[in-house]
Formats: structure tokens, C-alpha cells, sequence
């Protein structure tokens, strides 16, 4: 009886007790984001703070069930969450709700769900379940394609939804891919590409080529073996040639306005002062506001409600994607030092448990877990700070939102429970 009362309660507590931390202080600062004047009622559901305090409150409702449930009820219907999840994305273009341009949200009442945070741990949990079948070997193509298929299907759903944001945070599984044998030629040729699509929005397609044949034909040249033949870097040329003139059509005739000035303004590119000042008012309005409001903080930050930006409203969304500036503005460098401390730890400690689980599915759901809250994190990050493109994803357990919360805590606690039931597996 006692040995099964351990077995109950051996969650991993170093995780819980960072998760109740990001959401604690994650709320302090939605708080400061939204409120307007003194605050009286701590449940106004007319105010940010109001509700996210209910999400909270119903967060610990689903961790309750989560981990009431026996764990191979994850990986025997993870499956069937797999396929309610996708109908979920397909419903959205009958009977979705289009906010900011994106058809992302079933409207409830005042309340509105978004599947595309649902889908994440339902995708995760499909993966796992896939790669940890008997007869799956990452090392041929025919798996490797069916792999990547779960995560391309709920990703193409969402990207023609107008939510690119939420689409790059499907590339974290190739992450997994690798750590469970896929070969390292495609993270190499992943991060080639992305370098290359950089290169030729920058310098053109006549620079890109020259460093691409330099590059390509120094490898080439040292790395040669008796029999190799001059052809394959010359095919590897041509393709790398195709790809960035693909990426020149791509951003010029498909990418919209406000696409093409977000990446713009990142590389640089525009050399009209008078059109580069218009885009900035456009399209880095939240970037600069957001900027300013970093730096005002600080080394010890202004204090709890005592930022000036924040409290001014001068950063739009800043209770949802840019919620980092409130952090930066009003706890300065140690409060974001501390934010991304917790971060870090979290990331590392699930890896670190993912690692030691007896159980294929639970490893990989681990990694999965991991690579999700990274890409979040990374880029959000990033993106408050001007070091990436603008794209709208949230900060996990501290920007507001019901479906970010709820979606972020089934996804860590699913793995909490998973590692809580290793003693069962030795």
C-alpha cells in the first residue's frame, strides 16, 4: 500500500514547482499590462487579469484530471487525440472565427478556443506513439515520410488559416527526428537552407551564388577522395541556385505587405528613407515601443505597475505576444534574467527525465515536450527584441490566454504524469 502511494506521488516536483512559478509571476505581469487605474475586483472578467485568473483556476482542474489518469491511456489513444485534433483544425474553415486576419478560433459566447494550441500536444503524442511502434525506423525514408507527415498535415491546416506563428513551432519536431535516429544530413541541410534564404534576401541572387560555389567547392576540394566526382557539387550548386531564386519569388509574390516589411526591416533592406520611416510606423511600431520599453527597465527594472510604457499602453498586444516588454520594463535585467533562468531549467530537466524514461513513447513525448517550450521560448524571446522577424506566438505560461495556458499545461503535465509512472516500467 505504501509502495503504491509512492508510485502516486512521484511527480516530478522540480518541474511543477517551476511551472506554478512561471504562471505566478506571468500573472503579475499580465496584470501590469492591462490594468487600467486601481484595481478593486481581482475577477473582472472584463479585464485580462480577470480571466486569466479563471484559466489559472481551471488549469488545476486539468492537471487534477491529467494526472488521474492511468498513463498508458495516453499512448493507447493517442491516436484517436491525433485525428479530434485535426477535425478540430478542419472545422475552423466552416465555422471559425476570423480575429486579426487569422480564422484561428471557435467563438463560445464572450470566450473564444483556439485548436491550434490543442493540436501541439495531440501532435506530440501522435509522434511519440508513431516512432515508438516496433517496426518505425527513422533511418528509411518511407518512415521518415510518414513521420513527417503528422506534423505537416496540422501545420498546412494552420498555415492556411492565416497563423504562421504557430506553423514554424511544428519545425521543433524535427528535433525529436534527430534525437530518435534520423540522420544529421537533415538538420545540416535544414540550417543551409535557412542561412541561404537569409543570404539571398540580403545580397541578391549574384552574391548568394558566389558564396554558395566558394563554400560548396572549398568543401569539395578538401574533403575529395579519389573517386569523387566534380558532378555532385555542381548539381548541389544548381539546387542551391533554384532554391534561392524560389526564395526571391516567395517573398516577392506570395509573402503579404506586412510579410514582406516585417523581413524587410529585419534584414535591412529597404534604402528609401521615406518608405523605411512609414514601415517602421506600420509594421515596428510594437518592435520600437517594445524596445524602448526593454531598455527603460533597466538593471533592477521600474517596479511592479511603475512602468511607464506599460502602464501608458504604449505596446499594443502587450499583455499577449509582447509580454516579455512588460518583464523588461518592470523588473528589469534580473526579472528577465529570471524568466529565461526558468526557462532554460525547465527545458533542461525535462530533457534530463525524458532520458532516463524506461519507455520509448515517454522519451519521445519527453523530447517533444522540450523542443516545443524551446521554439516558443527562442522566439518570442527573439522576436520581442528585434533579434527575429515579428511572428505571434505566445510566451508559454506568461502571456495571456485561456488556449495558450490550458494547451502549454496538458502538454507539460501529460509528461509529468509519463515520468511519474517509470517505476511501473523497470
Amino acid at each position: 500500500m505504501i509502495r503504491e502511494n509512492q508510485r502516486r506521488f512521484s511527480f516530478d516536483w522540480v518541474i511543477i514547482i517551476i511551472y506554478l512559478l512561471l504562471i505566478g509571476f506571468g500573472y503579475l505581469n499580465i496584470m501590469s499590462a492591462s490594468h487600467e487605474g486601481e484595481i478593486t475586483n481581482y475577477l473582472d472578467m472584463s479585464e485580462s487579469y480577470g480571466k486569466q485568473l479563471v484559466f489559472m483556476g481551471l488549469s488545476v482542474v486539468l492537471i487534477v484530471l491529467i494526472l488521474s489518469v492511468e498513463a498508458k491511456f495516453y499512448e493507447r489513444f493517442a491516436s484517436i487525440i491525433y485525428v479530434v485534433a485535426i477535425l478540430s483544425l478542419l472545422g475552423l474553415f466552416v465555422f471559425g472565427k476570423d480575429i486579426n486576419g487569422a480564422r484561428s478560433w471557435y467563438g463560445i459566447g464572450s470566450m473564444t478556443i483556439q485548436p491550434s494550441e490543442f493540436a501541439k500536444f495531440a501532435t506530440a503524442l501522435a509522434v511519440a506513439k508513431y516512432i515508438s511502434d516496433i517496426q518505425t525506423n527513422l533511418k528509411t525514408i518511407r518512415d521518415q515520410l510518414k513521420a513527417a507527415a503528422l506534423i505537416f498535415l496540422p501545420a498546412l491546416l494552420i498555415l492556411l488559416q492565416n497563423d504562421a506563428g504557430s506553423t514554424l513551432v511544428y519545425a521543433s519536431f524535427f528535433f525529436v527526428f534527430y534525437r530518435e535516429g534520423l540522420q544529421q544530413i537533415y538538420i545540416i541541410i535544414g540550417f543551409s537552407l535557412l542561412i541561404l534564404a537569409v543570404l539571398a534576401l540580403k545580397y541578391g541572387l549574384t552574391i548568394t551564388g558566389l558564396l554558395a560555389a566558394l563554400i560548396i567547392f572549398g568543401v569539395y576540394f578538401l574533403k575529395r577522395k579519389r573517386n569523387n566526382s566534380i558532378f555532385k557539387p555542381i548539381l548541389i550548386l544548381i539546387v542551391s541556385l533554384i532554391f534561392a531564386s524560389g526564395v526571391k519569388l516567395f517573398y516577392n509574390n506570395i509573402l503579404k505587405p506586412h510579410q514582406q516589411n516585417r523581413i524587410s526591416l529585419w534584414l535591412r533592406l529597404e534604402k528609401d528613407p521615406a518608405k523605411l520611416e512609414r514601415m517602421k510606423k506600420a509594421e515596428a511600431y510594437n518592435l520600437i515601443q517594445s524596445e524602448e520599453a526593454i531598455s527603460a527597465g533597466g538593471f533592477w527594472g521600474k517596479g511592479f505597475m511603475q512602468g511607464t510604457r506599460t502602464t501608458g499602453k504604449f505596446v499594443p498586444e502587450q499583455d499577449t505576444d509582447y509580454i516579455f516588454s512588460t518583464v523588461g520594463e518592470e523588473w528589469g535585467f534580473l526579472g528577465s534574467s529570471f524568466v529565461v533562468i526558468l526557462f532554460v531549467f525547465l527545458i533542461i530537466r525535462i530533457i534530463y527525465l525524458a532520458e532516463n524514461q524506461k519507455s520509448q513513447f515517454s522519451r519521445v513525448y519527453g523530447y517533444s515536450v522540450a523542443s516545443i517550450f524551446f521554439l516558443h521560448f527562442t522566439i518570442n524571446i527573439g522576436m520581442v527584441m528585434g533579434l527575429i522577424p515579428t511572428v505571434g506566438i505566445p510566451l508559454p505560461f506568461i502571456s495571456y490566454g485561456g488556449s495558450g495556458l490550458w494547451s502549454f499545461t496538458i502538454l507539460l503535465f501529460i509528461f509529468v504524469k509519463l515520468d511519474s509512472n517509470k517505476i511501473n516500467e523497470w
